[in-house]
């Protein structure tokens, strides 16, 4: 544990929030886990306990283990209570614009002038971000991959104001996290999604061309490629809104139609079907 930031908070419990707090709090800092939501956040506990078990049944963590994790995890429901004395901050809230620059301008007002404030988007830009605060040299990206416990890579981006010191703490708290922290500048996606998603964007056209069915072309990027996971059948993992969401960063950031998304993908999220979330994507999850 890097001593000057043992006390964390971490802002949004869904699937990303509730990995970054277990990961945080395994690795011995002090996590508040923020959400509107107590229904969520109990969800969250939940979440985390049934991840710490199967890192018990493989013997990575022991049921002391559990006992330390959970209890060095807190919980609230409003902001300002939640990041007192807190010398971090990670947002993990949905990848929606307003939404986050809401969020860091409460944080801004709330936060204490040292405390720095990271952001876990993983496409729109750092810089637009800090404008929002008064503290843009201390605004940075940290950029975790799901599933946060078991995933190496954080994507760490510097925004246009943001100091070396900022960026170096950032790394080295990540690598404290058992973690490989990767540098990005800040461009829409970044590296990661701007590589990403016109992948799966492209595989979505081959489908809505009738270039190939589902199967077909998830099983040739997984026998072809050596890719763990089709591109369709990820996208449903991700989320297709958030995938929708990202895209339209690139395309509005980019000017570049290349990245427009496929109309089969606007179809989707606008009928509600989202992926493994809704129970319905690509796939059918309800069973």
């Amino acid at each position: 544990m890097i001593d000057k930031y043992k006390n964390v908070a971490v802002i949004g419990a869904g699937t990303m929030g509730n990995g970054i707090a277990h990961v945080f709090a395994q690795s011995g800092y002090s996590v508040h886990l923020i959400d509107v939501s107590q229904s969520a956040l109990d969800k969250a506990l939940q979440t985390i306990g049934g991840n710490i078990d199967r890192q018990i049944k493989k013997e990575v963590l022991t049921e002391a283990d559990k006992t330390r994790i959970l209890s060095s995890i807190k919980t609230f429901t409003t902001i300002a209570e939640g990041v007192k004395e807190r010398a971090l901050v990670v947002e993990a809230a949905t990848e929606q614009v307003e939404l986050k620059l809401k969020i860091f301008r409460e944080l801004d007002a709330v936060c204490a002038p040292e405390t720095i404030l990271a952001t876990n988007t993983s496409s729109i830009s750092i810089t637009l971000i800090g404008s929002v605060t008064k503290r843009a040299d201390k605004v940075i990206g940290m950029h975790f991959m799901n599933p946060v416990p078991v995933m190496k890579l954080v994507e760490i981006i510097k925004g246009y104001d943001t100091t070396d010191e900022v960026l170096n703490d950032i790394m080295a708290l990540s690598r404290d996290l058992g973690k490989t922290p990767e540098y990005s500048n800040d461009y829409p996606g970044f590296v990661a999604n701007r590589i990403l998603m016109p992948m799966i964007n492209e595989a979505i056209c081959t489908l809505h061309e009738g270039v190939a069915d589902r199967d077909a072309i998830d099983s040739v990027m997984r026998l072809g490629m050596a890719h763990p996971m089709g591109p369709l059948q990820l996208a449903d993992f991700i989320g297709l809104d958030v995938c929708l969401a990202i895209l339209r960063v690139l395309h509005d950031g980019f000017g570049n139609p290349k990245y427009a998304p496929c109309p089969l993908l606007v179809n989707m999220v606008t009928a509600g079907h989202l992926g493994k979330k809704s129970g319905k994507g690509f796939y059918d999850y309800s069973k």
